[in-house]
C-alpha cells in the first residue's frame, strides 16, 4: 500500500476534505481549552510517561500480578500470544455456552485482530454498538479514528445509511432524528445477546480489575444484561497501582475529546452474581514492541486521538489512507513496527512538525520515532528504488561542497529558463499543488563576500 495513492483518493473530494480537516482541528481546540485550565496538565503527562516507563520494564511482574488478583476476585484469565489466539479463544468461549447474538462495544484491540468477521465466518451475530462503530459496521467499513470512527463521514450519508438499513425516512438528516432511530435499533440488540464484549482501557496489577471509558453507556448496557463479559486486552493497558488510574483518566477525556471526564468511567472488579467475566489478555506483538528501547514508548499510547486530531496529514488524508487499524502519527509508528514491508510508506507520510509530539498525553516522541524509523527502512531497502536513488544522490551533493556549490548555480541559472510544462510535470510531484519560489541571483555565499555582517566588518 502507498499513503501517497490512498490520499489522492480522499484529497480528490475538495469539500470533504476541507470539513474533516475543520471538524479535527475543532477537537484538538477544545483539548487545549481544558489542558491550559489545568495548572497541573504538563506535571500530569511526565507523570503518566514515567508510570508507562515503569510498566514497560516490569511487564512480565505486573501481568502475573494481574492475573492473581483477577483470579482471586473470581474472573478468569486468558493468554493469547497472537491475533489468532485471540479469536479462537473468544469464539470457543462463545461456542461452549451457545452463544450465537454478541453485542460489542467500541475496541480496537479486536479491531486489530479482525475479531468480528472471524466470528461471523462461525455463524455468530456481533453487534457493535458505538454509536459510529455501528453505522460504519453498516457501511461495511472500518472506523476511519479510533475515537471518532464515523468523522468521515456527513449526516446525510449516515441518514441513507440508516434508510438502507433501518428503514428511517428517504433524505432524513437530523442528527436527533438518526440517533433516536438508532437508540431503538440498538435496544433491540441489546435485550437480544447472549454475551457481552468489552475492550479495556486501563487495567490495575495491583486490584486485578479493569476499567472501560464511554461516553454513550454502551459498554454498561452490553454486559449488565447478558450472563458473559468478556473484556479484550492489549498488555500494555496495565498500570500498577489504583491510585496511578486518576492520573490517566484526568489526561484521556481531555486529549481525545476536550471534555474533563469521560461521561462513563466503568470499574470492574468481579463477574456479578451468577455470571462470567473473562479476560483475554493478547500480546500480539507488544513483547517485541517493549524489548526495542528505540520503539518501546509507543506503547504508552492510550488511544486517546489526540495526535490525529492535530496531525496536519491525517486531517487533510483521512484515516482510511493509512489502511491500518490504527491511522494517523501512532499508526505510522505502529504499523511498521509490525509489519515493515506493508507499512513502509507511513512514516513518510508526516512533516516532522512535532505537533503530535506536543499533544501526546503521554509524552511519546512521535515524530523522532517516525524520522528514525525512516533510516530503518531505507536500510533495509523497503522504500521504493526512485526515492534510494533520490536521497542518495542527494546526500551525496550535499556532501560535497563544490557540488553543492555547483547545483545551487546550475538552479539558479537553469530553472527559471525551463518551460512551464517541463518543471510542473509527472516528474515534480510537488508541483501538483505547489509552486517553486522564486530563484534568487545570488547565493547566500555571495552575498556573504559582497556585504559581511556588521560584526564581522569589526
Amino acid at each position: 500500500m502507498e499513503h501517497a495513492i490512498n490520499a489522492d483518493r480522499f484529497t480528490a473530494d475538495a469539500e470533504r476534505t476541507g470539513w474533516h480537516d475543520q471538524a479535527l482541528w475543532f477537537v484538538r481546540v477544545k483539548r487545549d481549552r481544558m489542558a491550559n485550565a489545568l495548572p497541573e496538565w504538563e506535571a500530569l503527562r511526565t507523570r503518566a510517561a514515567a508510570i508507562k516507563a515503569y510498566v514497560n520494564a516490569n511487564l512480565a511482574e505486573l501481568l502475573e500480578r494481574f492475573e492473581t488478583q483477577a483470579q482471586a476476585r473470581g474472573i478468569v484469565v486468558h493468554w493469547a500470544e497472537t491475533a489468532e489466539d485471540h479469536n479462537r479463544i473468544v469464539l470457543d468461549l462463545l461456542r461452549s455456552r451457545g452463544v450465537t447474538r454478541v453485542v460489542k462495544s467500541k475496541s480496537m484491540l479486536t479491531e486489530e485482530c479482525h475479531l468480528n468477521p472471524y466470528l461471523e465466518k462461525h455463524g455468530i451475530e456481533v453487534v457493535d454498538t458505538d454509536l459510529g462503530e455501528r453505522i460504519v459496521q453498516l457501511r461495511k467499513e472500518p472506523p476511519s479514528h479510533i475515537v471518532l470512527p464515523a468523522i468521515h463521514l456527513k449526516k446525510e450519508e449516515v441518514g441513507e445509511t440508516f434508510r438502507e438499513h433501518l428503514g428511517t425516512e428517504p433524505g432524513a438528516s437530523d442528527p436527533q432524528y438518526l440517533t433516536e432511530a438508532a437508540r431503538g435499533h440498538l435496544r433491540e440488540k441489546f435485550l437480544a445477546a447472549q454475551a457481552g464484549i468489552t475492550g479495556v482501557n486501563f487495567a490495575i496489577a495491583e486490584t486485578g480489575g479493569f476499567v472501560v471509558c464511554t461516553n454513550e453507556g454502551n459498554a454498561d448496557l452490553g454486559v449488565s444484561l447478558p450472563p458473559i463479559h468478556i473484556a479484550c486486552m492489549g498488555i500494555e493497558k496495565l498500570l500498577p497501582r489504583l491510585e496511578d488510574l486518576g492520573v490517566f483518566t484526568r489526561l484521556l477525556a481531555r486529549s481525545a475529546t476536550g471534555q474533563p471526564v469521560t461521561t462513563y468511567t466503568s470499574h470492574f472488579h468481579a463477574p456479578r452474581p451468577g455470571c462470567e467475566l473473562h479476560v483475554v489478555l493478547v500480546d500480539a506483538g507488544r513483547s517485541e514492541i517493549a524489548a526495542n528501547p528505540a520503539y518501546r514508548e509507543a506503547l504508552n499510547c492510550i488511544r486517546c486521538g489526540a495526535c490525529m486530531n492535530t496531525c496536519p496529514v491525517y486531517r487533510r488524508s483521512g484515516g482510511f489512507s493509512y489502511e491500518s487499524t490504527v491511522p494517523g502519527p501512532i499508526g505510522s509508528v505502529l504499523g511498521p513496527l509490525r509489519e515493515p514491508k506493508k507499512y513502509h510508506s507511513l512514516p513518510y507520510a508526516c512533516t516532522l512538525c512535532g505537533s503530535c509530539t506536543d499533544v501526546c498525553p503521554v509524552r511519546i516522541p512521535l515524530h523522532h520515532q517516525l524520522l528514525s524509523f525512516r533510516q530503518t527502512l531505507a536500510e533495509k531497502k523497503l522504500i521504493p528504488w526512485t526515492k534510494r536513488v533520490g536521497m542518495r544522490l542527494t546526500g551525496k551533493m550535499l556532501g560535497s561542497g563544490w557540488a553543492y556549490r555547483l547545483t545551487g548555480r546550475l538552479a539558479r541559472w537553469w530553472v527559471p529558463k525551463l518551460p512551464r510544462f517541463l518543471v510542473y510535470s509527472r516528474l515534480n510531484a510537488w508541483g501538483k499543488q505547489r509552486e517553486l519560489p522564486p530563484m534568487p541571483k545570488r547565493s547566500f555565499r555571495e552575498l556573504y563576500r559582497i556585504e559581511p555582517p556588521d560584526d564581522r566588518r569589526r
